[in-house]
């Protein structure tokens, strides 16, 4: 199956919070882009509001 084209948008953060992403980016060997992708799937996926991508996962639980 190809992969779905991804959506382009601006965002603008503080240069304290890039600087944070950007050195968490690199110790994870990804551009600060992907970190971003990556932090912000996590997070949907454990709030319930993305399928999982194996359909017999089970959603990640939600921390209370």
């Amino acid at each position: 199956m190809p992969a779905r084209p991804k959506k382009n948008f601006p965002l603008r953060i503080s240069p304290d919070l890039y600087a944070a992403l950007e050195r968490w980016a690199a110790d994870d060997l990804r551009s600060v882009n992907a970190q971003i992708e990556y932090l912000l799937t996590q997070s949907v996926r454990r709030a319930g509001r993305l399928k999982p991508p194996n359909s017999q996962e089970a959603p990640a639980p939600t921390e209370e």
